[in-house]
């Protein structure tokens, strides 16, 4: 990869839709097995990137998924298990034979040293001549933005300048794989956002195969091609954004990714769908293969329901309990009766706390699924 031929190619992505792919692995993780102690913290975890493929390592704190960029980096080693890259067995090689660009969450850039000797250090490290680190440091910084930045501190820029510097370190020695921890957590909300944007529009710019840790699903969905959702250091899914959303593989994605609400049910495949404790039974995606009657949790999205004022048969009774205000939407949280509550998205003006109000499935909302209750 020459960074300064890239220009502003097009960038023609992959569709993938779950953990099974039939595009050309570039980066596989193969089965990896981590302990430290007694913690089990990767559990036999699989998955492969295609080449200029971004996929997002996302999941609550301890899942594991900074382990694992640590296992595919080569900071840690593998119980069992391996790392490959264009083919290539890189279980064992140590993390500088590996030819991986590391963004790591504070940047570690070093103050006392100029936007450019901070490019230059792993070159020099490498004992790479000197005209090369120029020309290498030249094209690194203007791919991310900063040409002539080379003679500024780190103490004069920003802090979204400052994250740039260190993806312009991790893109000098043109790496085969870019690997990204947390790499905005240290920048204020506005601040991250933009940058947020920066970064994807550089990683697309210079075509490099990223893998990325993140606990924010914002930034997971905004940069992803395909977002892995980890749990208990195994993989729950892995798919588009939208196939997370939409179609959740467990229960644990259902209610980690996006918002939702989990109601108390039975099963009635007979009519369709899923018998709330109020009677009512609603439809709903999922539920292959378990028995008439089984305890199942039914997993609803606020734009799954609606208010309305009219009682009916798919219709269950409670009380506005709160309003988080959206302009001209707001997310109700509804008290049920008998027990429970869900959110539901409404106009602002719908309804305010304290008022009685009547939720029903909204047909132009997504489906509700259902899931096998734990016991």
């Amino acid at each position: 990869m020459n960074i300064g031929d890239q220009g502003e190619k097009p960038v023609s992505r992959p569709n993938h839709k779950s953990q099974t792919t039939n595009h050309k692995s570039f980066l596989v993780l193969d089965r990896l097995d981590k302990h430290f102690g007694g913690l089990h913290v990767t559990a036999d975890l699989s998955l492969s990137v295609a080449k200029s493929e971004i996929v997002a390592l996302l999941g609550p704190s301890g899942s594991g998924k900074t382990t694992v960029l640590r296992l595919v980096a080569g900071f840690e080693k593998p119980d069992s298990g391996r790392v490959r890259v264009e083919e290539e067995d890189v279980t064992r090689l140590p993390p500088e034979k590996r030819r991986f660009g590391m963004v790591f969450q504070h940047y570690a850039l070093f103050p006392h040293m100029t936007v450019g000797e901070n490019v230059a250090f792993g070159l020099e490290a490498q004992r790479m001549p000197r005209g090369d680190v120029g020309r290498r440091v030249s094209e690194a910084l203007a791919a991310v933005d900063l040409a002539g930045f080379e003679r500024r501190r780190i103490g004069e820029i920003s802090g979204g300048q400052q994250q740039r510097v260190a993806l312009a370190r991790a893109l000098a020695p043109q790496p085969r794989v870019l690997l990204l921890d947390e790499p905005l957590s240290n920048l204020d909300p506005t601040l991250r956002e933009r940058t947020r944007r920066e970064l994807k529009r550089i990683i697309q710019r210079v075509e490099i195969t990223t893998l990325f840790v993140t606990h924010e699903q914002e930034e997971a969905f905004d940069l992803g091609d395909r977002v892995a959702v980890l749990n208990e250091g195994r993989l729950e899914q892995i798919g588009r954004p939208e196939d997370l959303y939409e179609e959740p593989a467990s229960r644990f994605v259902a209610t980690f990714i996006g918002r939702s609400s989990v109601l108390p049910a039975t099963w009635a495949p007979a009519r369709g769908g899923a018998r709330l404790s109020g009677g009512p039974v609603w439809r709903a995606a999922g539920g292959d293969g378990l028995a008439e009657g089984a305890a199942v949790d039914l997993i609803v999205r606020p734009e799954g329901v609606m208010l309305s004022s009219e009682p009916g048969p798919d219709a269950l009774a409670g009380r506005v309990a709160g309003r988080k205000y959206a302009g001209r939407v707001a997310i109700f949280e509804i008290e049920i009766e008998g027990g429970g509550s869900l959110e539901a998205l409404g106009k602002a003006v719908a309804a305010r706390p304290g008022e009685s109000v009547v939720v029903r499935p909204d047909p132009a909302g997504p489906l509700p699924r259902v899931f096998a209750r734990k016991t």
